[in-house]
């Protein structure tokens, strides 16, 4: 008896394992797997911008006076913008055989004078404000904020450092403690920059009663150092592969839009559009998409969309790192409109980070 029922045991065994072999082995899906269970989760809300400095003179700072409201009732407790932080550029000028020209274009903020005012370069900073962030008070004196923001373009954060600088006081807003008057006319110069991230982030950081933005773009990946004959054929290659009717549609999209965007509701409808879920393949098909396509025999296309997926990653695992400071917390990343949908879906394969609509929050 117990030798037939081992037979019969071993035979529905079998069975069971060639039925498991014959099911397809479902794929793992991270962005399937969400936890904790319980606790606050992360909300992340990937604002895609237009570059707020390329707009034409009919655009005034006024005008995101709507969006910084909604952003604001949003209430996000980090706020991720696409800069370099001070220690990438700092990185960078490490290798000019490799960066140079990228640091010439990306690392424009040159901490050489707050260097001179503080006796800090980038890492020292960095470790000061590492150590100073950690000891804050909760109701810091204005001696201690001018200290910090001076601290912050030492080490290559100017937009914190704009941040500090909101905080304080009129009354207060003056050199000391670190700030010079070269520091302090930087300072107001960078106030006064039509831009995303001195309109929206570092407004909206000092409104919210935060110390600092994250700056979270990576460059790291423009590393291909081609001749000057490679890059005009890269250039030609890339400006055909965009001669597409995709790129039409959206040109002509655009351009009803920025006809509006001299007032804060054209504004707002603006960033409404280019957050709208139907610009996700536009933009693919009319940019990366042409681009993996093109014809050229060095196949730069390919290039340039390495160069664009790499660049997004290392933005996500930036993001990603700023949020498990802070567990439980909003996030709010503000980003060039291309980069938008990149970073949702893989900001979305974190196990712990929830992608809010921005429709929601720009109704």
């Amino acid at each position: 008896m117990l030798t037939r029922m081992t037979g019969l045991l071993a035979a529905t065994l079998l069975c069971l394992t060639s039925a498991s072999a014959q099911e397809p082995a479902r794929a793992f899906d991270p962005s399937t797997l969400k936890g904790p269970a319980k606790g606050v989760p992360n909300d992340v809300l990937v604002l895609g911008t237009p570059h707020l400095s390329q707009l034409s003179a009919s655009f005034q700072p006024s005008g995101v006076r709507l969006l910084n409201q909604r952003l604001l009732a949003w209430n996000p407790r980090i706020i991720a913008i696409e800069s370099r932080s001070g220690p990438q550029c700092a990185f960078m000028r490490q290798f000019p055989s490799r960066y140079k020209d990228t640091v010439e274009s990306y690392c424009r903020w040159d901490p050489a004078p707050a260097r001179a005012a503080t006796g800090l370069d980038v890492p020292a900073a960095t470790a000061e404000i590492d150590r100073l962030l950690a000891n804050w008070p909760a109701d810091p004196s204005a001696s201690q904020r001018r200290h910090l923001a001076a601290v912050f373009l030492a080490g290559g954060e100017p937009v914190s450092g704009l941040v500090q600088w909101l905080r304080l006081p009129e009354a207060e807003q003056h050199a000391g403690d670190g700030l010079d008057a070269t520091l302090v006319s930087a300072l107001e110069k960078l106030r006064q920059r039509r831009s995303e991230d001195t309109l929206i982030a570092a407004p909206l950081a000092a409104a919210l009663g935060l110390e600092r933005v994250v700056s979270m773009d990576d460059q790291t990946a423009s590393a291909v150092d081609l001749s000057d004959a490679e890059q005009k054929a890269f250039g030609d290659a890339i400006t055909k592969a965009w001669n597409n009717p995709a790129n039409a549609k959206r040109k002509q999209m655009d351009a009803l839009l920025y006809d509006r965007i001299g007032d804060a509701d054209g504004v707002l409808a603006l960033y409404r559009a280019l957050n709208d879920p139907s610009q996700a393949r536009l933009i693919f098909d009319s940019d990366f998409g042409a681009a993996l396509e093109e014809g050229s025999p060095q196949q730069f296309g390919r290039s340039y969309v390495t160069y664009w997926e790499t660049r997004n990653l290392r933005m996500a695992s930036n993001i990603r790192e700023a949020i498990g400071v802070a567990p439980g917390s909003r996030t709010l990343v503000i980003v060039g409109a291309s980069h938008k949908w990149y970073l949702e879906h893989y900001l979305n394969q974190m196990h712990d980070v929830r992608i809010v609509s921005s429709d929601k929050v720009l109704r």
